[in-house]
């Protein structure tokens, strides 16, 4: 028999830990290999933890609602054959239901201290509880993996009556050895805004995906210098094209060819004319990609995935509405692979869909650009002549890492996808 490791996959590129949501097993199970073992969730997505062996299920290292980093073990699995029973033996012994120890309080005590360099992380159960309760946290030592902070650890606390108070400075201090008087204290983050809930206040947990949502995004604009720009595009003639064709389309095809495939088709030609815009900052050097993959924002009600169309600029309009159609079905049910949201290099966001005619979006880190397309609007416009007609006018706005694009390289690139769009029509243009 041989004891094997079940570890938090990486579930994205940028993805560096997930939180486990609920355990599909339980000790004692059988499971085969690739059985479903967990389902995760992460910033970009919510998955399925396979199993890697064939075996029993030992131990559930981590509880549902623990947040843990890429690479840290989830649970174990008790597998035949690959190893020696001395072996196993030998081994330092796991912890199990009933040899773990309860969460050890203490009524007034200084901030349990933890390994150097190590990072409290807490589930939203666990930090849901701890505020309801007035439970200090730097005051309690966990059971779960690596002394994380369970919520049945503050169940059994709350359950004692014992609720840890963070002792008054002078006791800390005077608790506090010598040596660590004398040093310099250590900057601590910012502690979260002190807001007053009122009746009638709704208090609302704040979940992984965003969480790691937030994250991504104060990366974004703390590292990307960005800058904005925006050009108006007449889209009349797209317009009457796609109305003169949509319901044809519909009816062939199953579903719509909609105004945003036109979009991503013509963002696609010109990057592959511009090819700087399809670029990344990797520190000492800027990668210019070869592949043209559009990502994509999508939102549900309570989070935005952004889902990569590869090689857009090898697929047609048909083929394009056709994968947004899939992918924006696939977030909505909840089926969206992580690898469906590998590999974009630039960022092409529908904010017309709401309404919106001017936005400034936040880059999609690491990419270097995002291209927020508005709605189309009805304008009184002046054409050659000085004649005054109703166009269907569309602004899109750019937003740029300025550490990679400068202002020509971006004008240049608005400027012919402003050609490609008011160029399109029913002579020139097929979506097949």
């Amino acid at each position: 028999m041989a004891l094997e490791q079940i570890k938090m996959p990486q579930l994205g590129e940028s993805v560096t830990e997930g939180t486990i949501e609920k355990w599909l097993v339980k000790p004692g199970d059988h499971v085969n290999k690739y059985d479903p073992l967990a389902e995760v969730n992460t910033d970009k997505v919510t998955a399925e933890v396979p199993s890697s062996f064939t075996g029993v299920v030992k131990e559930l290292i981590a509880s549902e609602g623990d947040t843990l980093a890429v690479g840290e073990i989830v649970c174990t699995i008790e597998t035949e054959g690959g190893g020696s029973e001395e072996v196993i033996e030998a081994a330092p012994e796991q912890p199990t239901a009933e040899t773990v120890k309860p969460a050890e309080v203490q009524k007034h005590a200084a901030p349990v201290e933890r390994e150097k360099g190590a990072k409290a992380r807490y589930s939203p159960a666990v930090l849901k509880l701890s505020q309801e309760h007035g439970i200090d946290l730097t005051l309690v030592n966990g059971t779960g993996n690596e002394g994380r902070i369970t919520r049945k650890d503050l169940l059994k606390i709350i359950e004692s009556g014992e609720i840890p108070v963070a002792a008054p400075a002078e006791t800390i201090a005077a608790q506090a050895p010598v040596a660590s008087q004398a040093s310099a204290p250590t900057p601590k983050a910012a502690a979260p805004a002190n807001i007053p809930v009122a009746v009638g206040d709704i208090e609302i947990p704040v979940t992984g995906v965003r969480k790691a949502i937030a994250a991504n995004m104060l990366r974004s604009k703390h590292e990307a210098p960005h800058a904005w720009t925006m050009i108006e595009v007449d889209v009349t003639s797209l317009v009457q094209y796609r109305d003169s064709i949509k319901n044809e389309f519909k009816q062939k095809e199953g579903f719509n060819v909609t105004y945003f495939a036109f979009f991503v088709k013509a963002v696609a030609q010109a990057l592959k004319e511009f090819p700087m815009m399809n670029s990344m900052w990797a520190g000492d050097k800027i990668v210019q990609k070869k592949d043209i993959n559009i990502s994509i924002a999508v939102a549900t009600e309570e989070a935005l995935f952004v889902p990569v169309i590869k090689h857009a600029d090898e697929k047609t309009i048909k083929g394009i509405a056709r994968e947004v159609t899939e992918l924006a079905g696939k977030v909505r049910a909840g089926k969206l692979k992580s690898e469906e949201m590998q590999g974009g290099t630039f960022t092409v966001n529908n904010t017309g869909s709401f309404g919106s005619v001017q936005s400034m979006g936040i880059i999609n880190y690491p990419q270097a650009a995002i291209l927020q397309v508005e709605s189309i609007v009805k304008r009184p416009v002046i054409m050659d002549g000085g004649m005054i007609a109703a166009r269907d006018m569309v602004n899109l706005c750019l937003s740029l890492d300025h550490r990679v694009l400068d202002g020509l390289v971006c004008g240049r690139f608005l400027s012919r996808l402003k050609e490609i769009l008011e160029n399109i029509s029913k002579e020139n243009t097929s979506v097949y």
